[in-house]
């Protein structure tokens, strides 16, 4: 699995053996926009149209591609999982809430290779 990033927009890429394709989806949007190709080039290619062609259709319906979302999360752990973040968020003088912000930024930064703005 790999990820490939264009205009802000970023998908998930897989092969398929069997019928040796790369193939992809675009993140985070309203719409399942997929892509494929049997080449790097090809999916670049073609990751990259399809983009353009979600942020086109989506100007000419009057939409936001992005979906919205509520900013609330609802997480469940384990109890030593939350007395650890309840310490360290402690310790770091933040409220849990604002302590698992930052660390759900920063390995979302790290793990999709964008930077999530807030």
């Amino acid at each position: 699995m790999s990820t490939m990033t264009h205009k802000g927009y970023a998908a998930r890429v897989d092969f398929d053996d069997d019928d040796g394709i790369f193939f992809g989806r675009i993140a985070g949007i309203r719409d399942g926009v997929g892509f494929h190709a049997d080449t790097v080039k090809g999916l670049r290619a073609a990751f990259h149209e399809a983009v353009e062609d979600c942020i086109a259709t989506c100007a000419k319906v009057g939409k936001t591609p992005q979906k919205p979302y509520s900013g609330q999360i609802m997480v469940r752990v384990a109890p030593e999982v939350h007395a650890n973040a309840a310490l360290a968020a402690q310790l770091a003088g933040k409220s849990v809430a604002k302590w698992t912000e930052e660390k759900l930024k920063a390995a979302a930064e790290a793990e999709a290779g964008i930077a999530v703005a807030f």
